[in-house]
């Protein structure tokens, strides 16, 4: 089978991996628009149930990310002055940008073709040498938006803004922050991802 995969982040690359590791025989090209070691955002984070899965899906790859995740088992909530802690989640940490080099390395040792610096077409046409076409070309998917009406796409667009910020302030408990002011109600979520780094979310 020859699949295209649209999209070379996590869940393009992870996918891949996951079917070579099921049908290495399957010939599977990913493409990206972007540059192998582009990327946006700062650190992201998983569950320990999570990591488990992953390891048994691609021990390897799994051991990979997980000997280098930032790990705390704490939640901290400030709000109104006052700060509650609760333990015994278990959450890991790591940059997203060290993730996707350790998932295209993987991707790569498997014999997926990785192709960089490449549009991907939303005209399915374009791909009719493939026996199944994956669209992992993000929230903004042009696929999805070509064919919305066949997926029954609903996205509803509501007031919020959201900001991904990275800091050197080391958090060393997943928090959550609320602060009360004149415009209305501001809240964050920070933790740590690496050593001196971690992501903070407005």
């Amino acid at each position: 089978m020859r699949i295209a995969c649209l999209g070379g982040g996590p869940a393009g690359l992870y996918f891949a991996i996951s079917m070579k590791l099921r049908h290495g025989r399957h010939e599977i090209d990913l493409f990206e628009r972007n540059r192998a070691d582009d990327t946006f955002g700062w650190g992201v984070v998983f569950s320990d149930q999570t990591v488990d899965t992953l390891l048994a899906n691609d021990p390897a790859s799994a051991a990979a990310i997980r000997d280098e995740f930032a790990h705390w088992d704490d939640i901290e909530v400030h709000t109104h002055g006052a700060c509650i802690r609760s333990s015994g989640h278990g959450f890991i940490g790591i940059g997203r940008k060290r993730l996707l080099g350790i998932l295209q390395d993987r991707a790569h040792e498997l014999g997926v073709n990785l192709h960089f610096e490449r549009e991907a077409s939303a005209d399915l046409a374009d791909w009719a040498g493939y026996d199944l076409v994956i669209a992992a070309d993000g929230a903004n998917s042009r696929i999805r938006a070509a064919y919305e009406a066949r997926f029954g796409v609903d996205v509803q667009v509501r007031a919020n803004k959201f900001f991904w910020f990275g800091t050197h302030k080391v958090f060393n408990a997943f928090t959550f922050a609320f602060e009360q002011t004149e415009g209305g109600w501001v809240w964050a979520h920070a933790y740590r991802f690496d050593d001196d780094l971690s992501t903070f979310i407005v």
